[in-house]
């Protein structure tokens, strides 16, 4: 194991890349040292590290959201921030940057390493940080798009040959699939479309094979997108900035998605080019499809905590609804009607808004389509009990009715 007390001093602020790109045994090394280093305040994004699930008491954890097994941890601090501020936030030092954990590919002939599947927020991090610590991993593929990490700029570095971990997630269900069906409707010929992950964006992916010639780009990309590729569907033909290629800042999938990236026409970008609204005012058939946890009757969408629980984050939602609802095509909300037994549509939010209704074009179940854009404000109601769940609109209405 590594030592890293020559390189991390007390109240220094740590980071480290995010889901498969997470450099575990770095990760791992400072929870087991952080005791003897003294008080550390630590920034990380989605994981699927069990460990962070509770972490020792010098070490103060710190995310954009409860990502992953951060839902687990009833103790990390959430800064409520859009994805595409991040990039600003490490550079005024407002979040962990003295020190960075990356997993990176071997060098290249030219010395280089590559940040592989996870360049989003760590291409942008690094800039900003005094020591770069890196796990050299021989099964990180290389990528392109963002320039890699000269080797002789890590403080130190370890060497490991394991599997990328690969992305937990469950199949989709049939609940999933007619969602997803729903969504395609809302798609056209030449779109460029984002989505995040999970089962219900692995059926909306799925659900696009009929389509032609759509774009992409989005913050994370996923074993859908290859599929599309497969299908000849993801050609990006009519993007009106880089045609022909898929835009991503990480890939969370599986194995044969990270050793297939090779063979896709694919560019992995820092978050201050994948979110930024510059970038994406210039998609003027931007398609944005994003989840929630809950959607209220005035249209607001809730997608960080309910009851003053954190269970997900604005990621980059809002960034990319924003932007269109403005500027692009249509910004859709896509949810299961309920959760468990609960409505999915409620009266009002249980926690923060996360995307203001003006940016939601339309909100999408397995139970319809409630079409939102220039609709009255007065409509809204109604046509979000519409799309609820069956035995919840009787209450819903009700609620409508006394508001």
């Amino acid at each position: 194991m590594i030592d890293l007390r020559p390189y991390v001093r007390p109240g220094d602020g740590v980071w480290w890349s995010q889901a498969g790109a997470e450099a575990t045994p770095l990760v791992d090394a400072l929870l087991d040292q952080v005791a003897d280093i003294g008080p550390v305040r630590a920034f990380s994004g989605l994981t699927f590290n069990r460990r962070l699930r509770e972490v020792p008491p010098e070490l103060t954890l710190v995310s954009y959201g409860a990502m992953g097994e951060l839902r687990r941890n009833r103790t990390v601090q959430v800064v409520p921030a859009h994805y595409s501020v991040l990039p600003r936030l490490f550079a005024e030092r407002v979040l962990p940057g003295d020190v960075g954990l990356v997993q990176v590919s071997p060098p290249g002939p030219d010395g280089v390493c590559s940040l592989g599947i996870g360049v989003d927020y760590a291409g942008d991090a690094v800039r900003h940080s005094r020591i770069l610590i890196g796990e050299i991993n021989h099964r990180m593929p290389v990528t392109t798009g963002t320039p890699g990490i000269p080797v002789e700029r890590f403080a130190a570095t370890i060497e490991t040959d394991r599997p990328v971990q690969e992305a937990p997630d469950r199949a989709p269900d049939a609940v999933d699939v007619a969602v997803a069906a729903r969504v395609a409707e809302l798609v056209e010929d030449g779109d460029t479309v984002q989505m995040g992950v999970g089962a219900l964006p692995t059926a909306i992916m799925d659900g696009l094979a009929g389509h032609r010639d759509l774009g992409f780009h989005s913050g994370m990309l996923t074993d859908g997108v290859l599929r599309l590729v497969e299908k000849g569907v993801l050609t990006g033909r009519r993007k009106e900035i880089d045609e022909g290629v898929l835009v991503t800042g990480t890939a969370i999938g599986s194995a044969e998605l990270y050793t297939r990236l090779g063979e896709l026409p694919v560019e992995f970008r820092p978050a201050s080019y994948t979110h930024d609204p510059g970038v994406l005012a210039r998609l003027r058939r931007l398609v944005a499809i994003n989840s929630a946890i809950e959607v209220d009757l005035s249209g607001q969408v809730g997608s960080e905590a309910v009851g003053g629980r954190y269970l997900g984050g604005i990621g980059g939602q809002a960034d990319f609804s924003g932007a269109a609802a403005r500027t692009g095509a249509r910004s859709v909300i896509a949810l299961r009607s309920t959760a468990g037994e609960a409505s999915t549509i409620v009266p009002t939010l249980r926690g923060p808004v996360s995307t203001g209704r003006a940016d939601v074009d339309a909100v999408v179940t397995e139970h319809g389509t409630a079409w939102l854009r220039g609709c009255p404000h007065e409509d809204y109601g109604a046509r979000l009990v519409a799309v609820a769940a069956p035995e919840h609109r009787d209450a819903l209405s009700r609620a409508l009715e006394e508001s």
